[in-house]
């Protein structure tokens, strides 16, 4: 039943999936944790230290069934996450309670699961971002040689196609997977390191043979399924990898919150929808609208996770000497909710482009609108290889263009340039002849060659190296 009677988090209720959702649960994390002493106590096992099978064994058989309540009755009492959890886990392992987080601190278990959460998400993330692509690129395919206005300072300027500008929204996406591939890649472990990052408890545990107490968090390393820890640490591994997995994060908030522009952008010129669905209300106020939601809370979403950034930079900066604890209420809220929006921003992405919808006689009517202006040049061109003046001409063109502008905008009326060129005898040409030179998709250059090259030489190798991440479907909530 749902509780309306405290807050609760809209990444919950209205935007992240049920599988972030879960990689940031208290469950994951919990779970984790054991998983790391089992590791540990494994690891120290197997360099001499006095930990039985019947022990590992009676510890792996309790990973996954939590007694949540003895923990929280526990840290109610001693005020303590950590030592909460080692109590709850050594009731119902009676015989290895003794063994249990031997030689750790308490961000042994702490960070070096924030550093696996972070990798699942980071994958989860990696999967839809690709699976973005998977549908534009299907779009851009279909969509290459569809001319239509092009614009810079959100002036009409020349032609390009539909597919091309979706290579742009794909093109900053692309950047978005390396970054993300990037800051996977570059994740270690904490590892073993002990109170202060000396391992001073472990040498102590190993009557300072330094090679066991390397071999202890090379083994832990491997079993959690990492390369390697970090080379050196205080308390805590560098909070700068926070900042930099949430400044990827930031990055695909940004390059969302382009796409999700444009296509607002788009729907108001009557070019292109997000989608929408049958019994879907625009506006309570006026029954006609089609308002683009789903575009609107990329933006939204994009701008929280854009500020988010801000929390793992100042948090890096603030931290004394070997750790202090102001980074801990901040980092727990602030990296949740970066995935958390991340998440949601992919899943309304995936849900917009996988239903884009394109009206391709409002794209041509508004290019036609324009596209006098444009081939300016080529009626210039016919006109002076017929004996025409060339600095006459463009003089004349000059004038006939800011006269038809003014037809436009002044008085509502088409566009009449074509008129007014044919009608002057300085161009001698007929309206057969200017005609001729309108022909949209003489205007595009290149740019259905440059959708089939990106599609080729970017998008096909990424998708055939992540091929299931195709065809994601994400059913939005609200």
């Amino acid at each position: 039943m749902a509780q309306h009677d405290r807050y609760l988090s809209p990444f919950s209720t209205r935007y992240a999936s049920d599988e972030m959702q879960y990689i940031f649960s208290d469950d994951n994390k919990f779970r984790t944790w054991r998983r790391l002493w089992v590791a540990l106590a494994k690891a120290e096992q197997k360099q001499g230290l006095a930990i039985s099978d019947a022990q590992i064994a009676e510890l792996e058989a309790h990973i996954d069934d939590i007694n949540y309540e003895e923990a929280a009755a526990r840290e109610k009492l001693v005020r303590h996450d950590v030592m909460s959890h080692v109590y709850a886990y050594g009731l119902q392992c009676p015989t290895a309670k003794g063994i249990i987080h031997l030689g750790a601190t308490s961000c042994y278990v702490g960070d070096n699961t924030d550093i696996i959460i972070m990798r699942q998400g980071l994958d989860l993330v990696h999967k839809k971002l690709v699976g973005v692509l998977a549908n534009l690129a299907a779009f851009a395919r279909q969509y290459k040689d569809m001319p239509c206005l092009a614009y810079t300072h959100g002036q009409p300027a020349q032609l390009t196609t539909v597919g091309k500008r979706a290579t742009l929204w794909m093109n900053e996406l692309v950047m978005d997977v390396q970054a993300v591939e990037t800051q996977r890649a570059a994740l270690c472990l904490r590892g073993v390191k002990g109170t202060t990052g000396t391992q001073a408890s472990f040498m102590e545990l190993f009557g300072g043979d330094a090679a066991k107490v390397k071999a202890v968090e090379a083994d832990v390393c491997a079993q959690m399924g990492f390369a390697k820890a970090v080379p050196v640490c205080g308390q805590t591994y560098s909070r700068k990898v926070d900042y930099n997995v949430l400044s990827a994060l930031a990055g695909l908030a940004q390059s969302a919150m382009k796409f999700a522009t444009d296509i607002r952008l788009l729907a108001n010129f009557k070019e292109m929808e997000e989608p929408f669905e049958k019994n879907q209300i625009g506006s309570s106020a006026m029954p006609y609208k089609r308002n683009p939601m789903r575009c609107e809370r990329v933006c939204a979403l994009a701008r929280y996770l854009m500020v988010d950034v801000l929390n793992p930079a100042m948090t890096a900066g603030t931290q004394w000497f070997e750790r202090t604890l102001d980074d801990s209420a901040n980092k727990r809220v602030a990296m949740a909710e970066g995935f958390l929006a991340a998440d949601a921003i992919l899943n309304i992405l995936l849900n917009v482009s996988d239903g884009l919808v394109v009206y391709p006689k409002v794209i041509r009517a508004r290019v036609m609108a324009e596209l006098p202006f444009m081939a300016s040049e080529n009626i210039l061109m016919k006109a002076v290889k017929k004996g025409g003046d060339r600095q006459e001409l463009h003089e004349r063109l000059r004038t006939h263009a800011v006269a038809a502008a003014a037809v436009v905008k002044q008085e509502g009326k088409p566009n009449d340039m074509i008129a007014r060129v044919e009608a002057d005898p300085a161009f001698g040409l007929s309206r057969e002849e200017i005609e001729a030179e309108l022909s949209p998709e003489a205007f595009t250059g290149r740019a259905p060659q440059q959708v089939e090259e990106f599609l080729a030489e970017v998008i096909e190798p990424l998708l055939a190296q992540n091929a299931g991440a195709a065809g994601q479907k994400v059913e939005l909530s609200v």
